[in-house]
């Protein structure tokens, strides 16, 4: 009932939301001579905050409409290639004629937000590479006809699109999907298919959380599968189209993340108000647009979140050796031809030093010149695939290791 209590109260909050837009409106108006004063100024910031802190965030647009390639700037454009239930194969198109790029395929995690998390993970990507993303589906949308969704399906959904997209192509995961995809390009090369991978970059990942345990990883240690599923899986209420579905809330992994720098989020929104009275816009607006995008979570079907809590975070199905997928031992020792580099934040929070690293370990038979790790000092989790050090130092060894085992 957790979830149709949350859900209650986001309608019953919805007048006061009402009110403190229109609050805002009348104290932010430059012909209401009170919004000139320190008085009329607080109060539109107290209900800008209010509302913005209260109101559920849809889901955001990429809108990179444009890419700079050697000085010139090219339109871009947005192209679903690939429709399953769960999920959509985004290609974002450059307006300019350069065959010999490398294409990429981006699995974006699904761990509670959307795919446009990574928008500068792709921004970054996009001027030297032919760029693919996955952008997985909010399963409180998902009608419950319309079938389940666990870890296996997530495996095969990427090894079907690398399928899709054909020999010579490049694989990075972000977070969560590191240990899917690792999955997924092994299934691939056992069976010698020409669509395995040139390169597999794994960053920020989950391979054995065995090492540096992270407070997350001692959350899923400590207690046993049975809580997870009698306390964080709650059906959707039926204000949604996935009604009736078991899932993990978003917002409950929101809450979480949000817990962990609890004191961060506080002083960030604090900040945020005295930009709003100061009348600072710069400040506000780099506020709101990075709000904005973490505020914004999709639900997990309960079975992608039990299944991924068991095999990945309890069991260490994959560096033990031991994961099945559908009656199949995957073997990452089946990996020889695709290049190998891994990612990590000396200050990662979710995914601790050493975990990334893991997959250098089980794949035992990709040659030596044909593996990388990298740990970028300084950076925390979020700042391994956006911001400024994943921009200016981090995607330009990507893009080299990317272009070294091109073809």
């Amino acid at each position: 009932m957790l979830y149709h209590t949350h859900e209650f109260g986001r309608i019953a909050m919805q007048p006061a939301r009402m009110m403190a837009e229109a609050g805002e409106m009348v104290f932010s108006n430059p012909y209401n001579p009170w919004s000139h004063t320190w008085f009329g100024k607080t109060i539109s910031a107290s209900c800008h905050v209010f509302e913005s802190t209260t109101r559920r965030f849809g889901k955001p647009k990429f809108g990179l409409d444009q890419t700079e390639i050697d000085g010139t700037v090219v339109p871009v454009t947005e192209e679903i290639v690939g429709r399953k239930t769960f999920c959509q194969l985004k290609h974002f198109v450059r307006d300019a004629d350069r065959p010999d790029d490398s294409r990429l395929l981006i699995v974006a995690p699904m761990s509670g937000h959307f795919a446009t998390l990574l928008r500068g993970t792709v921004e970054s990507m996009l001027p030297g590479h032919d760029v693919y993303i996955t952008d997985w589906r909010d399963a409180r949308m998902v009608p419950t006809y319309e079938g389940s969704f666990d870890l296996d399906d997530f495996t095969d959904y990427i090894a079907d699109y690398l399928r899709l997209l054909g020999p010579n192509t490049h694989v990075m995961a972000v977070c969560q999907p590191g240990p899917a995809v690792l999955a997924a390009v092994s299934i691939l090369a056992e069976e010698d298919d020409p669509s395995t991978p040139a390169s597999m970059t794994i960053m920020g990942s989950p391979i054995d959380t065995r090492r540096s345990p992270t407070v997350p990883n001692r959350l899923a240690q400590e207690r046993p599968y049975e809580w997870f599923e009698k306390n964080v899986i709650n059906r959707v209420p039926p204000t949604a189209p996935g009604f009736w579905r078991q899932v993990y809330p978003g917002f409950l992994q929101l809450t979480g993340f949000m817990s962990m720098n609890f004191d961060r989020h506080f002083d960030s929104h604090v900040n945020y108000y005295n930009h709003l009275v100061e009348g600072d816009g710069d400040s506000a607006q780099k506020h709101r647009e990075f709000y904005d995008e973490y505020m914004a979570v999709m639900d997990l079907t309960a079975e992608f979140y039990l299944q991924t809590i068991k095999v990945v975070f309890q069991d260490h199905d994959l560096p033990r050796g031991s994961w099945v997928h559908r009656d199949r031992l995957i073997k990452p020792e089946a990996i020889r031809k695709t290049a190998l580099l891994t990612i990590e934040g000396e200050k990662d929070d979710i995914s601790g030093l050493g975990q990334t690293q893991a997959a250098h370990d089980i794949c035992i038979n990709i040659p030596a010149e044909m593996q990388q790790d990298y740990v970028q000092p300084n950076v925390g989790h979020y700042g391994v695939f956006n911001g400024r050090r994943w921009h200016n130092e981090i995607a330009p060894r990507v893009a080299e290791f990317i272009q070294r085992h091109n073809g």
